[in-house]
């Protein structure tokens, strides 16, 4: 392993796997979209844009990559959507039986139903927050499941589902709504206490599963499906901020980045967001 085969070209003796608390796993995953394509090159430009960020976060004080971040061989599995969630679920357990702290970028939301998966058989009570523009709770579309229109379907049942930022929805999913834990963009707008009211949906354990369109298109237009009314960044960090100094967050996916050749900026406010969250987590 050399420094540009590492996140962030951090040193060697902070990425290797017995060295590393955390696990990053990449999922260049873009099978099932509908709209704008692209996010099979997420994770390639996150990890690209990380390499020109400083890791020193004035915020929590901290260089969290100290704790050690091994950058996981990428999952290509793309012969099917259903094969693709499998071979997700058993690369993530295979980290959670070790105790690493496991992260994903992706790729389509679709990427998550394994990691939720995962994350549920290991913890009880699971909490899924989902920051999103889509509600994503259709049973199937497409003719899949698996369909990144689908990607919440299951958690929605299987966990506790808390969702943030939703403004689109089919009217094929208001059956599947948690009316007491969803918290639309127009909701948000005019509760000055909805960040309050989301950690009081949380459980202890809680899985973060953030789909960028979830932020505004002014400074998050690299997505496949972007919706205007979204989230801004501090705000979003707040309440971020707070989840992680409330509840044991276990593991979280970043996922529908769709780099445009030419415009960095979303992808390196991907890159911060993710460091941004491991810096929360281990330094809060």
């Amino acid at each position: 392993m050399n420094r540009d085969k590492t996140f962030a070209g951090i040193p060697v003796e902070n990425a290797v796997y017995d060295n590393s608390k955390i696990v990053l796993i990449p999922v260049p995953y873009d099978g099932t979209s509908t709209y704008g394509k692209g996010a099979d090159k997420g994770p390639a430009a996150i990890l690209a844009a990380a390499n020109n960020m400083e890791l020193y976060d004035i915020e929590t004080n901290s260089e969290v990559y100290l704790q050690g971040v091994f950058l996981a061989p990428s999952i290509d599995e793309s012969s099917s959507p259903e094969k693709m969630v499998n071979a997700v679920e058993a690369e993530v357990d295979k980290y959670l039986s070790e105790d690493k702290f496991v992260t994903i970028l992706g790729g389509e939301h679709s990427v998550s139903i394994g990691s939720i998966r995962s994350f549920n058989k290991k913890y009880d009570d699971l909490t899924v927050l989902q920051l999103d523009a889509h509600s994503d709770l259709r049973p199937s579309y497409e003719g899949s499941k698996y369909n990144h229109a689908c990607a919440m379907h299951e958690a929605s049942y299987m966990t506790n589902l808390v969702q943030v930022g939703i403004r689109s929805m089919d009217s094929i999913e208001i059956q599947y709504l948690r009316e007491e834990n969803l918290f639309t963009s127009y909701e948000i707008r005019s509760n000055e206490y909805w960040q309050e009211d989301v950690l009081n949906c949380l459980r202890e354990n809680v899985y973060i599963t953030i789909d960028l369109d979830a932020f505004d298109p002014s400074i998050m237009p690299s997505t496949g499906t972007p919706e205007p009314g979204g989230l801004l960044w501090d705000e979003t960090l707040r309440l971020l901020k707070k989840v992680f100094s409330n509840s044991n967050v276990v593991g979280f996916d970043i996922v529908e980045l769709a780099p445009k050749e030419g415009f960095s900026a979303p992808d390196f406010m991907a890159a911060k967001l993710y460091y941004k969250l491991l810096s929360y987590k281990f330094n809060l």
